[in-house]
């Protein structure tokens, strides 16, 4: 019997977790003739049947249950070990795979990436932008290390580090009938406000605001992105909730618009960072979060930091 490889232990743990060979084939971004080869040379080391598979999906068989158990505690161990070598070289040196959400990525990303390769020149940064849910999953499983979303993450098992709190402001066609000033919330029980689609946890603060203050979301227009969103308003579909750090790249492209502050309290959202919290590099994270809060002070002004 021959040993298995990393790549296949790593290929049919996928599979045990998706169930769905293209599914698993796009969690891993190879291609599912490769995962599949991955599967079928695992087996053949261990000369046994791994899965069994359908028309539609992928059963594990009891040697497949027992293989996946021990693999993901492998895997685990080889996390481990890549964790604790990066953090005996240096803070911030070598890989670091990071997930941001849709709603932060393309307006924060600018700002601190170019800071972040000037301050830490041996740090090998990629980044994957999904929605929280994925993120969070992600970072549970070990394909992420760090994660970038609107706090808490309501995840057991993630450590928290505060980045920075934003105020939403309502965005709404130039013409609206509000009043002038700082808005209170109750402004918002008369207007028609578009949301997000499901699965944005913007959306979900959003709906939280509206609750507040008694008012409804319309329910027949969703966007997919806050661009979407915002152009949309331009369109005297209704008002809308925007983040602080979104504002001026999103008004700026969509004529017509007039931003409207409220009272304080305002309505805010926190940023911060998540990772694992049995990760040994939990020192090299808080250094990341204190460059981030650096970065973001001294170009966004608008935000505020912790205390």
């Amino acid at each position: 019997m021959s040993r298995p490889t990393i790549a296949q232990l790593r290929a049919f743990l996928a599979l045990a977790e998706h169930l769905h060979f293209r599914d698993a084939a796009a969690a891993l971004r190879m291609s599912q003739p490769a995962l599949s080869g991955a599967v079928a040379a695992l087996e053949e080391a261990l000369d046994t049947r791994l899965v069994e598979r359908t028309t539609r999906r992928v059963l594990l068989t009891p040697a497949g249950e027992r293989v996946a158990r021990r693999a993901e505690s492998i895997m685990d161990e080889l996390d481990r070990l890549v964790e604790e070598v990066n953090a005996v070289r240096g803070p911030l040196v070598g890989p670091l795979r990071v997930g941001v959400i849709p709603t932060v990525a393309p307006y924060l990303l600018p700002i601190v990436l170019p800071r972040l390769a000037a301050e830490f020149p041996d740090l090998e940064l990629t980044v994957h932008e999904e929605q929280t849910e994925q993120i969070t999953a992600e970072l549970l499983a070990g394909r992420l290390d760090v994660i970038l979303l609107a706090l808490p993450v309501n995840a057991p098992g993630v450590t928290e580090l505060t980045l920075y709190d934003e105020d939403f402001v309502l965005v709404a066609p130039a013409g609206a009938d509000l009043p002038g000033g700082a808005l209170p919330r109750t402004a918002l029980a008369d207007l028609d406000v578009i949301l997000l689609n499901e699965g944005h946890c913007l959306r979900d603060q959003a709906l939280d605001v509206c609750r507040e203050a008694g008012a409804r979301a319309t329910a027949a227009t969703y966007a997919t992105s806050l661009a979407t969103l915002v152009q949309l308003v331009s369109g005297g579909f209704g008002v809308t909730l925007v983040p602080e750090t979104a504002l001026p790249v999103e008004t700026r492209a969509a004529p017509g618009l007039t931003p409207h502050r409220f009272a304080d309290p305002a309505p805010y959202r926190r940023i911060g960072l998540g990772f694992r919290a049995t990760s040994p590099r939990s020192a090299e994270f808080e250094t990341l979060a204190a460059a981030l809060r650096t970065a973001v002070a001294e170009e966004i002004a608008a935000v505020r930091l912790p205390a």
